[in-house]
């Protein structure tokens, strides 16, 4: 009986807190007016913002060349086969008929590009978050332009990143399948980790367990192990000819059994729809599909807040008041080229933030380390912004501040431009001092792993060494992570390989460490860039910085879509398919 009466009042106590809470979702966020940050450009920082203008301009144009090639796919020949032979939409049409709008969110547009075995533009498949039917969706497309669909290792690894961002911020997810199975020469790279392409499945059963809805739209050919991707989805639509599901296609079949058999009658849409009850809708043509798709998302358990009505000039004052009082290009001028061109971080924020406001935290103590709270786009959010090396005061401050907005409950945006190179000890204070500072950053580096709000990273200038670490790099689980086009990311900063190296000993030549210490730094410089890393999906993107507000806004409100999902608790798993 006492147990009984323990549970039931768990449960009203459970109850009264999801009530209280979702009456404060509906009311209004505390009124606050921040300081201005009043950061102008200075004619003292001209020289500094032009050599990073310069520099700013040669990556703008990198990255205006690197979009134009994963727009093109698997180029003429590949889009000529896949629309007229096969009479398939390209992936990017398929999209503007499944999302509300063309303003999505694009995940990772240049993994694949640059890798040991080829160029695979956008890794051979779309990922992204987009609005249907009012809600954020995670969608996942194939593109079968790009090598047939075949799935590269850097495939896997970008569609188990999209899943990871689903799972995050609890978005539904909607996979767009036209893929025909695993790049066999690189079968050990896909197949047999733990990370590797049996992890999709997983998490699509984990997915379903934690209510994260999903839905597959079988739009082409759906080989092998991608079978599985639609039999494991919630709700599935197959389109008529062009879809198709089986293990082995009518060439296996017939080495193994010597009956010839169509593809449409092994697997199509009429064989899932009427005979195997695989697939849940059945549709003539591509359009039809997307637009079950998107009717079938409406009928998911979210409750999203009603539009307030407001007429055209309020509307353009409010949105007036919340634009930052200088504008987003002077971030071209200080996107630091390198550590040395860095600006007074404050000057990034003031160009971030609604009015240019922030609210500094600690602002006299550990100073090469910015912390705050602004508001971006409405959204309240905690700033840990690098304003040089990351000291032992400054380890202690960003600690402090990250616990604080965990505590209540804040999301932190960290804007990430590490020292070059780790201190170097040459005397014992040195050394007692260097103690000192790696016990705080420490503390920094717990403080941020368990901190259980959202973070966002934004690398602006440099990612390097253990203090990357302390900013929330991709190791320590960002919800999102981008990059600027100027961003360097490595474990020393090119022009610093000495630090890697052993000290000189007797026998060891000036000339020979010379050699090896240039070969060392060429090879940091190629290796350390923004589109490097973004092509091995060390990141979600790289992001022009102009455009890191907009990101920005989109992230936040992605985030917080979550809280609208009517009921996320789940007392018993259920079998969906038979």
């Amino acid at each position: 009986m006492y147990r009984y009466m323990t549970r039931l009042a768990e449960q009203r106590w459970q109850c009264s807190v999801r009530c209280m809470s979702s009456a404060v979702r509906k009311g209004r966020s505390l009124h606050s007016v921040f300081p201005v940050l009043e950061q102008p450009l200075q004619p003292i920082h001209q020289h500094v913002i032009e050599a990073n203008l310069r520099n700013s301009y040669a990556c703008h144009k990198k990255f205006i060349e690197f979009s134009e090639k994963v727009r093109k796919g698997g180029g003429e020949s590949g889009i000529a086969r896949h629309t007229k032979r096969n009479r398939k939409l390209l992936v990017r049409d398929r999209l503007r008929l499944l999302l509300d709008d063309e303003d999505f969110l694009e995940l990772s547009a240049f993994a694949g590009l640059g890798l040991p075995y080829g160029d695979i533009p956008s890794a051979g498949c779309l990922t992204g978050i987009g609005r249907i039917s009012g809600l954020w969706c995670v969608f996942i497309a194939n593109d079968a332009t790009v090598k047939g669909g075949t799935a590269y290792p850097i495939t896997v690894k970008k569609q188990l990143r999209a899943q990871e961002v689903a799972i995050q911020n609890r978005l539904p997810c909607v996979y767009l399948v036209d893929s025909g199975g695993a790049f066999l020469p690189l079968q050990s790279e896909i197949f047999p980790d733990k990370n590797q392409g049996g992890r999709t499945f997983y998490n699509e059963a984990i997915m379903s367990a934690m209510k994260i809805p999903q839905v597959s739209v079988v739009c082409g050919s759906c080989t092998a192990g991608g079978a599985y991707i639609p039999t494991m989805a919630e709700e599935t639509v197959m389109v008529h000819r062009i879809g198709t599901i089986f293990l082995g296609g009518p060439p296996l079949v017939k080495a193994a059994t010597g009956e010839e058999v169509t593809p449409e009658d092994l697997g199509g849409a009429r064989l899932h729809a009427e005979v195997s009850g695989c697939v849940d809708h059945f549709a003539w043509e591509e359009k039809e599909a997307y637009t079950y798709t998107r009717n079938i998302i409406s009928t998911l358990n979210f409750q999203l807040p009603e539009e307030e009505e407001e007429n055209e000039e309020k509307m353009k004052k409010r949105k007036a008041e919340e634009e930052p009082l200088y504008c987003s290009e002077d971030l071209m001028g200080l996107a630091p080229q390198s550590y040395n061109y860095s600006l007074d971080v404050k000057m990034v924020i003031s160009r971030l933030t609604d009015g240019s406001r922030f609210q500094e935290f600690k602002a006299r103590y550990g100073t090469t380390l910015v912390t705050g709270f602004a508001k971006i786009h409405g959204h309240l959010v905690g700033i840990v912004a690098n304003n040089g090396k990351l000291s032992y005061q400054a380890a202690l401050k960003g600690s402090h501040f990250v616990q604080l907005c965990d505590q209540r409950d804040i999301p932190l945006l960290f804007l990430q431009n590490t020292a070059p190179t780790a201190p170097i000890t040459l005397s014992t204070t040195q050394a007692e001092m260097n103690s000192n500072c790696l016990k705080a950053q420490g503390s920094m580096l717990s403080a941020v792993a368990c901190a259980s709000v959202p973070k966002i990273t934004v690398v602006i200038g440099g990612c390097h060494g253990a203090d990357s670490y302390a900013m929330c790099g991709r190791a320590f689980d960002p919800n999102f992570l981008f990059l600027w086009p100027n961003a360097r990311v490595s474990m020393t900063a090119p022009g610093h390989a000495g630090s890697l190296l052993p000290p000189d000993s007797e026998q060891e030549e000036e000339q020979k460490k010379k050699e090896q210490e240039d070969k060392l730094n060429r090879r940091l410089k190629e290796e350390s860039s923004a589109f490097f890393s973004s092509a091995r999906l060390w990141d979600d993107g790289v992001i022009l910085p102009q455009d890191t507000r907009k990101v920005l806004r989109d992230c936040l409100d992605i985030i917080k879509q979550q809280q609208y999902q009517i009921s996320t608790e789940k007392q018993q798993s259920a079998l969906l398919r038979m």
